[in-house]
């Protein structure tokens, strides 16, 4: 037998060891270039995933809450989705799985860290591109300061050379060509993404029919059809070689917009939605589209594990045979990356500053306490009367007023301007406080011609028929608009039948008819609130608001709900509201500018109104300002009562009219039978 010598063996061991570890580590790699675990030809990668994060940087609901060693309430914030993410990122790399990092709009526009863009920063964006985004869409609150100080937001964050991190997506979006949104290339339409496994994932950004109807001032930005803008940009991306098409829309399912997309454009595999804040735990499958949306605020992490089939060109999910959840809970689990933290802080910096100024010193810190409550003020349920919008509508009333030195009889806020309900603290270092910041993001929407954050107030003057008008506005707004558009009041009471608001519905067109262009109308009571003060719950102090009114009453709202009411009479005439001056002057749009309220040569905000007017509340023992319990509920300012539906009436007339028809005509022919039966029996 032939031996083998000690030396050979180890000799032969030194050169197989090496060559047999290479080998591992190459079928390992072929193995993670197809997904780790996976036995076909499938490539894995997962989809990190958020929407209308609103200027959320810090904690919230209640921001002090929030305590960076301790278990807290607080939700969200961009240095705990940091650690989220990078947690995810840490285990996927180890399995040779890509990951994507993909923002579905409206990243901007509402927390008070939003006010720093007019002054020439971008925080949300610059904190983004540190986490790692791969896309960002421009949604409707992108336009929440106009399209020129868009531009600037993203020249500040690095734009155009920016999209080599974060790219900006919006296909349907036509800036003019000299506009420096264009004409600097600060947004794509599409995107083609190598990952590392080898796939080509194809982008685009879709801006949805709602969402622009909604958007504060694209001008002169248009929008091309969602669908034929959709079709190109598949088609474009499928020739670039894409094996998967991910659409990231501003558009949302609740009005199912996402899913109409996903029926009538072929090619598309993923949908990465925002708008309506939807938080969907289990992915809407439509037309073998997957469609996912984070909710808002940073409550969540949206993650989505897929697989691409490149034998049938087919994607699909993951997440339930590895029981990964597709919302992750962005709360005190995760603490702050350090990185990530160190920029918010050096913007919180730069807003305590800008505050200090905007308030003349009287707030220094974003979470200065401006009061404490013993409750919440909640702006739910849904199209009714609600105890945060009478809060807010009061303190556009009352805070105006106090300013300005003139009665002020009416007060009206829309739902939307409304971002949320005030939350005391819960924690120990923080129970019952209502900080600045907790109330200022509620109620910090838009800017004014100041240039300075804010919607600012308005002050206008109505007769009493006009502001009954209002009134069925407001109802008619309820039944067609939905909530966005429901106003809450102060200063006045009325009860209103929705079921008499729309007389009526065309088929084929689905047009309602109000019934208000026919002289009908669902308020059957409007009441004007004569007292000092805030409005009480009982009768005292109210007057009756009579149809004809001709007197002139004192209105405020914002600048936002004012440029809406010229609508109205184009759209309804009979509902028309001329915009007058204190002296009964007719001001037209173009004009009213010079209706903003200032005080000492700077615009008031609404904010600004509901700050101070929390500030005002009375005092307890220690001479702190207290909510007012009175807030703990709605006041019977709105109110639903039935009536006999007006469509029936008509229905009723025309019954009547047909029954006395009939008997016209019926009761000749009886006749005539009886006689010939008579005729008949005498023969």
């Amino acid at each position: 037998m032939f031996k083998v010598s000690k030396a050979l063996w180890r000799a032969a061991l030194v050169v197989a060891v090496p060559v047999l570890a290479a080998v591992i580590l190459l079928l390992a790699g072929a193995q993670n270039m197809t997904g780790a675990g996976n036995t076909g030809e499938e490539l894995f990668f997962t989809i990190l995933h958020t929407n209308d994060e609103h200027s959320s940087i810090i904690p919230h609901s209640p921001a002090v809450d929030y305590h960076p060693e301790l278990v807290n309430p607080a939700a969200g914030g961009f240095a705990r989705l940091a650690t989220a993410i990078n947690q995810i990122r840490d285990k996927k790399t180890a399995a040779g799985e890509p990951v994507l990092l993909l923002n579905g709009g409206d990243f901007i526009g509402g927390s008070p860290f939003s006010w720093l863009i007019p002054r020439g920063m971008a925080p949300e964006l610059t904190l983004m591109q540190l986490i790692g985004y791969d896309a960002v869409i421009i949604g409707n609150h992108e336009y929440d300061y106009g399209a020129g100080i868009l531009a600037a937001y993203l020249q500040a964050a690095g734009y155009p050379e920016a999209h080599q991190r974060t790219v900006v997506l919006a296909a349907n979006t036509v800036a003019p060509a000299d506009h420096p949104l264009a004409a600097l290339g600060l947004y794509r339409a599409t995107h083609l993404l190598e990952l590392e496994n080898g796939l080509k994932v194809g982008l685009f950004g879709l801006i949805g029919k709602d969402a622009i109807s909604v958007a504060a001032d694209p001008t002169p930005v248009t929008f091309t059809d969602q669908h034929e803008t959709a079709r190109a940009a598949v088609q474009k991306l499928q020739t670039q070689g894409a094996d998967v098409i991910i659409a990231i829309t501003h558009a949302g399912v609740e009005l199912a917009e996402d899913q109409t997309l996903a029926r009538e454009v072929p090619g598309i595999h993923v949908i990465v939605g925002g708008h309506c804040h939807t938080a969907i735990d289990n992915p809407i499958i439509e037309n073998g589209v997957i469609i996912v949306q984070a909710g808002d605020l940073l409550h969540y992490l949206g993650v989505l594990e897929l697989a691409y089939n490149p034998n049938t060109g087919t994607v699909r999910i993951r997440n339930t045979e590895s029981a990964q959840e597709y919302l992750i809970p962005i709360d005190s689990r995760f603490a702050p990356d350090p990185l990530i933290q160190s920029e918010i802080e050096r913007f919180t910096g730069a807003l305590n500053s800008l505050i200090v100024q905007q308030t003349g010193g009287r707030f220094h810190h974003i979470l200065d306490t401006v009061a404490y409550s013993d409750f919440p003020l909640p702006d739910k349920p849904p199209l009714q009367e609600t105890p945060f919008g009478n809060f807010v509508a009061d303190a556009m009333r009352l805070v105006t007023a106090q300013k300005t030195g003139r009665r002020v009889d009416v007060a009206l806020q829309a739902n939307g301007v409304i971002r949320g309900s005030v939350t005391p603290g819960t924690m120990a270092h923080s129970r019952g406080k209502v900080s600045f910041y907790d109330l200022a993001e509620l109620v910090g929407l838009g800017i004014g011609p100041d240039g300075y954050a804010g919607y600012p107030i308005v002050s206008v003057y109505l007769t009493g028929e006009e502001v009954r008008r209002a009134l069925e506005v407001a109802v008619l707004l309820r039944e067609m608009m939905g909530n966005t558009y429901f106003l809450q009041f102060s200063g006045l009471r009325y009860h209103y039948n929705p079921g008499n608001a729309i007389l009526l519905t065309v088929p084929g067109i689905n047009q309602p008819i109000p019934s208000a262009l026919v002289g009908g109308g669902a308020v059957t009571r409007a009441e004007l609130y004569t007292g000092e003060g805030r409005q009480g719950p009982d009768d005292a102090g109210y007057v009756p608001l009579e149809r004809g009114d001709e007197r002139l009453y004192h209105v405020v709202t914002d600048s936002y709900i004012l440029s809406f009411l010229p609508r109205i009479g184009k759209m309804l005439p009979m509902l028309g509201l001329e915009i007058k001056d204190r002296d009964g002057n007719p001001v037209p749009p173009e004009r009213f500018g010079e209706l903003i309220v200032k005080v000492d040569g700077r615009e008031l905000k609404v904010w600004q109104t509901v700050v101070e007017y929390a500030a005002s509340q009375p005092r307890n023992a220690a001479g702190i300002p207290v909510i007012d319990p009175y807030y703990a509920a709605t006041a019977g300012r709105i109110n639903e009562v039935w009536s006999f539906p007006l469509v029936v009436w008509p229905l009723l007339i025309l019954a009547a009219l047909a029954a006395g028809l009939f008997f016209l005509i019926r009761w000749p022919i009886r006749r005539l039978r009886r006689k010939r039966a008579l005729l008949g029996r005498k023969a």
